[in-house]
């Protein structure tokens, strides 16, 4: 029989952002008078460029497939996500102007982070490890602005990606493939500022394989196998919060 484990994925985490930009969009709306806008014409450039930073976490959503290792007597094994550690992400932003309410960016973005394991027999922890994880991601978002108001702007975000890891440790108990791609869905808010836009970003990211390695020719006949073998599947999962400079 098969057991089931999904990773807690961060909610209180998500929650929190949520409301902290939810907070900022109601100031922005209730201050709302006629004043000076800064930069009018910068949403009407066919073409702008930009940068950002920020900080992610990174999550797998884990299906266990109930693996007992050999000599066992505590029974299946289990593997899942326990905490949770920031990393930090910067990239570059290509942006095109399709219409007034719409946008057209690419986002090439370096993520540096790490995912922590916890491998359980059900009533206690058996093992614990980091796994290291950096990715070249490449989304092709749209982006659907709200009237804007002053030198406010909210923004909804979401497209695809696909992401490239960018190199990793020989013997590690897990490995992840190389390529991963899936969807990302975000709000934002565009601030006008005199010289340039400043614009706090939440992002979820969803991906769709399978990224497990399973075949492990360089664990054959060592004990760290089973923590490969132990699960079935694996989707990524990421909340990233970004500050773009436009």
């Amino acid at each position: 029989m098969t057991s089931r484990y999904t990773s807690r994925f961060p909610k209180r985490i998500s929650l929190l952002l949520m409301c902290l930009l939810g907070l900022l969009f109601t100031q922005a709306l209730q201050a709302q008078t006629e004043k000076v806008q800064n930069r009018p014409y910068a949403d009407f450039k066919r073409y702008h460029l930009g940068f950002h930073v920020g900080m992610h976490v990174q999550d797998l959503a884990i299906n266990n497939n109930g693996f007992v290792p050999e000599g066992s007597t505590a029974g299946p094994i289990y593997a899942q996500i326990s905490n949770y550690s920031p990393g930090f992400s910067v990239g570059v932003i290509g942006d095109m102007f399709l219409m007034s309410n719409l946008n057209l960016r690419v986002l090439p973005t370096l993520h540096f982070g790490d995912k922590q394991f916890v491998y359980s027999d059900g009533e206690k922890a058996v093992a614990s490890f980091s796994v290291r994880s950096n990715y070249l991601e490449f989304p092709l978002l749209l982006k659907y602005s709200s009237r804007r108001l002053n030198n406010f702007r909210p923004y909804l975000i979401g497209g695809p990606y696909w992401t490239m890891e960018l190199g990793r440790k020989k013997g590690l108990e897990i490995y992840t493939k190389s390529n991963d791609y899936g969807v990302q869905i975000g709000i934002g808010c565009d601030f006008y500022l005199r010289y340039f836009k400043f614009c706090p970003e939440l992002r979820f990211s969803f991906g769709f394989p399978d990224v497990i390695t399973h075949d492990r020719p360089d664990l054959v006949d060592d004990p760290k196998i089973i923590y490969t073998q132990s699960i079935d599947r694996a989707q990524t999962r990421m909340i990233m919060l970004t500050f773009n400079f436009e």
